[in-house]
């Protein structure tokens, strides 16, 4: 099992978040992700800094040589596809090819009432979704693009230069049974569950196989992943402040995140319940990282962890 960093860029700087992806390009993490949102996120009292995604991706691909960099997930809506896909090609060159894309509908709602972006019902921001991919791949991919959709249209559109990939791996994110998951199917070389234990990853990487069989792709050519918010005690004398930051992160919040998928606890028991995760077939573990984060969590992590999992 590989290991990650999904980064929640909220109430802090970019400072911070270069030291930290700095240190990761070296620590035995395969990947780094920024997320894409303006307002924090759980929401709090939203007034804390939010650094913006393609920014901060930009600075991401620029500091780092190893581990692959992305998006976890672009919200479709925020961006013009067209828009969206020359700038990622821009960063897929300043990463010397080690992009991923991930994408979805997005669902803030209070994002959108804010900036005046227009919150349909989720049919509609999937359809967006699916002609926003078909944006992309034609212009990652074709000399000269045309594409007619309900949402969006090229007219002999022009991306140059190409990402120096010659495919740009595409990931989505969720969790949706009808919609999600047969895009991921159709389109993705990832799928990415945000906060799920072992038995719904399990059963919902088991209806992803059925979307496979049924558009008739092949299951293994899909890697899967997971996030997990991340509060690990350093050893059992942290065990207080690492609880302190998850009821300060997630507030009333707390329980259902808890149910849902959090690394709590010492590295041993990390390993524990990490291992069931490898167990049922997870390609990737991603530490979702809140600030503050914990400097001693971290190396605890990647010193004891990563090595017990990646065996």
């Amino acid at each position: 099992m590989e290991f990650g960093i999904h980064l929640v860029q909220q109430n802090t700087t970019i400072g911070e978040c270069r030291q930290l992806w700095r240190w990761a390009d070296t620590a035995g993490f395969t990947w780094v992700d920024v997320s894409d949102h303006f307002y924090e996120s759980p929401m709090t009292e939203k007034r804390g800094p939010y650094l913006e995604c393609l920014a901060s991706l930009t600075a991401l691909a620029i500091d780092t040589e190893h581990v692959r960099v992305g998006t976890c997930v672009l919200a479709m809506d925020y961006r013009h596809p067209a828009v969206l896909a020359n700038a990622l090609a821009t960063i897929d060159h300043l990463a010397d090819g080690r992009l991923d894309v991930g994408l979805g509908a997005g669902w803030n709602v209070q994002e959108y009432e804010a900036y005046g972006i227009r919150f349909d019902r989720i049919g509609q921001r999937m359809d967006r979704l699916e002609e926003g991919i078909h944006v992309l791949r034609a212009l990652w991919e074709e000399p000269v693009a045309n594409y007619a959709g309900e949402y969006f249209q090229l007219d002999d559109a022009l991306c140059e230069p190409k990402p120096l990939q010659d495919r740009v791996p595409i990931w989505i994110g969720g969790v949706g049974e009808r919609r999600t998951l047969q895009l991921v199917a159709r389109y993705a070389g990832g799928w990415n569950a945000p906060y799920l234990t072992v038995a719904d990853w399990q059963r919902l990487s088991g209806v992803l196989d059925e979307w496979c069989e049924r558009v008739g792709r092949d299951p293994s050519q899909i890697q899967r992943d997971v996030n997990l918010s991340f509060h690990l005690a350093a050893d059992e004398s942290d065990r207080p402040r690492a609880q302190a930051h998850f009821e300060e992160v997630f507030g009333p919040a707390g329980d259902a995140f808890r149910q849902r998928g959090a690394i709590v606890g010492t590295p041993a028991e990390a390993i524990d319940m990490l291992a069931d995760y490898a167990d049922a077939g997870v390609d990737r573990v991603n530490i979702t990282l809140r600030p503050p984060w914990d400097w001693d969590a971290l190396h605890a992590f990647s010193s004891e962890v990563i090595p017990e999992l990646s065996r």
